[in-house]
């Protein structure tokens, strides 16, 4: 048996989630402080409460350092996700091609990001170039290796069928592969979204003048305890919101995926 959750219901479940997450956070904290007598407890756990208030009074700043480092984020998303579907259309036309590198795609995956950043910034001199590098970088493998199983997933009589009705390739392209590819597309988009914002918060720590990275380590060295668990929140707020921009761009682009089915409940 299977049952169908309305989206209301989906909304409900996550408020309560949030409620949740809310109330065992100030719980936690309020143990660690007043029952543990922790000396450490604002730092280790601080009010959820107090993180907001923060939040709000500094809320010009931390937006001015999330823009910084989400803009060249999306840049080198946008760059890395060309990157990746051209590299995926190429393997995709050439068994040869892809054999050869493929590998080299996992291999390049295995430097990390800690070690190839500082090694960019030295190349290109210039800190926001190599965010955009660093984010483009994090971005093509997952773009290219959905990208491809998509392309790879066209079963090879439809591929025939429209061959036989004297179509060219880069019709049957643009007509069947790229429509059928576009699912899984998404799919390395919502992983690759997130995984360029953390690198460019990376990338901020290792001598940048501005950004939200710069934020946190500002605050850490500083002993702004307040101030270094609101940047952390802008952080994950930047991460989700990169997804949710995908997400909607999903919605968007394939709007037959979220179709639903008209009756809902439950089914054997």
């Amino acid at each position: 048996m299977s049952v169908a959750i309305s989206k209301k219901e989906q909304r409900i479940v996550a408020f309560v989630w949030v409620i949740g997450i809310i109330v065992v956070w100030e719980l936690a904290s309020f143990v660690l402080k007043n029952v543990l007598h922790d000396p450490m407890a604002a730092t280790k756990l601080p009010y959820l409460h107090i993180i907001a208030i923060t939040l709000v009074e500094n809320w010009k700043t931390l937006l001015e350092a999330g823009a910084v480092t989400f803009s060249r984020a999306a840049i080198g998303f946008a760059l890395g996700t060309t990157i990746g579907i051209l590299l995926a259309i190429i393997m995709s036309l050439s068994k040869t091609m892809e054999r050869i590198a493929f590998p080299y795609l996992i291999v390049s995956q295995m430097i990390p990001i800690l070690g190839l950043a500082p090694i960019i910034f030295i190349i290109v001199r210039d800190m926001n170039v190599s965010r955009i590098v660093i984010a483009a970088y994090i971005t093509f493998f997952p773009v290219s290796v959905n990208m491809l199983s998509g392309l790879k997933s066209v079963e090879q009589d439809k591929k025939d069928l429209l061959f036989s009705i004297s179509a060219n390739k880069f019709q049957v392209y643009r007509k069947l592969m790229f429509p059928s590819a576009m699912s899984y597309l998404f799919i390395g988009l919502k992983i690759a979204a997130p995984m360029a914002v953390t690198a460019s918060i990376l990338v901020d720590m290792l001598g940048s003048k501005s950004g939200i990275g710069v934020k946190i380590l500002y605050s850490l060295y500083s002993n702004s305890t307040n101030l270094f668990w609101a940047s952390v929140f802008t952080s994950a707020f930047m991460g989700i919101i990169s997804y949710y921009i995908v997400v909607f761009t999903e919605r968007f682009c394939l709007p037959w995926q979220n179709a639903t089915p008209r009756k809902e409940g439950v089914r054997a």
